[in-house]
């Protein structure tokens, strides 16, 4: 217990540096500020993967015995590697999505961050209580295995087929139903979520509308994830910090790559090869017990997504001569 919630506690302590000391003033995050937080949140996640390995290999604090499983310190740092590369593969496709909600309710940039921030805080909690479902289904059902190859088939068979035209944040169905119980404001009223309307009755700004389809758009996103990684590894404690340090840099990685996220069109092909490689896996090798290398696993996600990157970034220099 003691590891579980000396984790969070980090996690918690990160997340208050960053509101209450670093962004405390709403601010346009520039490129290079955002680079910055982008290099310090990888940074973090990768130092943490040291942590893995000593805990696993040594056992601290009874990790890898009565905390996770017991494999050796190699196996669970690859392993964590590969679960947070393709969390952080999946999350460009969510940053193209938050970039159309922020244009459709005309949020400004400098409020854009306190947006995320909050919606980062809904994504932990969501995304714990979907792990310890998953963990729990995983352990006592081992047919879900299957269900959640299916699903991942299935998410990479509609990427292939969606068209970004599809998104219609007025169509949230939570936000509707918001609607019924509370006004909107027409206007954004600076980084407030609710204000007085006419004195009296509590309403929602844009700000929180926006904030609502983020959240309810992270966990549409979380169930094709949270399969992916289990694909991976069973572990519960891997699977939850790997997604948990992926998320915590998706709002600096958005600040970065949303102006030209567009651009990557063949990532979005390269994401589907690794949601279909990773369906695969489950379908057909777990009843071959055929067991892959876990580094096998992360070269091929790492290969697959660089692979989008450059050829995309070709493309486009392509295209200027």
């Amino acid at each position: 217990m003691i590891v579980w919630v000396g984790f969070i506690v980090l996690i918690s302590i990160f997340l208050a540096l960053d509101l209450g000391v670093f962004n405390k003033e709403p601010h346009k995050i520039s490129t290079k500020e955002a680079l910055r937080w982008t290099s310090l949140w990888v940074s973090l996640s990768l130092l943490f993967s040291v942590f893995i390995y000593f805990a696993y290999e040594h056992h601290w604090l009874g990790i890898g015995l009565e905390i996770g499983d017991d494999v050796g310190g190699s196996k669970a740092a690859i392993t964590y590697l590969t679960g947070y590369i393709i969390e952080q593969s999946l999350s460009m496709d969510n940053i193209f999505v938050i970039a159309v909600i922020f244009s459709y309710f005309q949020i400004p940039q400098k409020y854009q961050h306190r947006v995320l921030f909050w919606g980062i805080i809904g994504a932990l909690v969501f995304r714990g209580l979907m792990i310890a479902a998953g963990a729990f289904l995983v352990e006592r059902f081992e047919w879900i295995i299957y269900v959640f190859g299916a699903i991942l088939l299935w998410t990479a068979y509609k990427m292939l087929k969606s068209d970004d035209e599809q998104i219609h944040p007025e169509k949230n169905p939570v936000v509707l139903q918001l609607r019924k119980f509370l006004p909107v404001t027409k206007s954004i009223r600076r980084e407030h979520f609710f204000v007085k309307w006419k004195g009296k009755t509590i309403a929602m700004t844009p700000l929180f509308v926006a904030l609502v389809v983020v959240e309810t758009t992270d966990v549409m996103f979380a169930f094709d994830s949270i399969p992916a990684i289990f694909a991976i590894t069973k572990d519960p404690f891997i699977v939850f910090t790997s997604n948990i340090f992926a998320i915590l840099g998706l709002r600096s990685l958005y600040f970065v790559l949303a102006s030209f996220i567009d651009k990557f069109e063949y990532v979005k092909i390269s994401l589907v090869i690794i949601l279909a490689f990773v369906g695969i896996k489950m379908l057909v090798f777990t009843p071959l017990h055929i067991e892959l290398p876990e580094w096998f696993s992360l070269a091929v996600i790492v290969l697959l997504l660089a692979g989008g990157i450059l050829l995309s970034i070709w493309k486009e220099k392509k295209k200027e001569v």
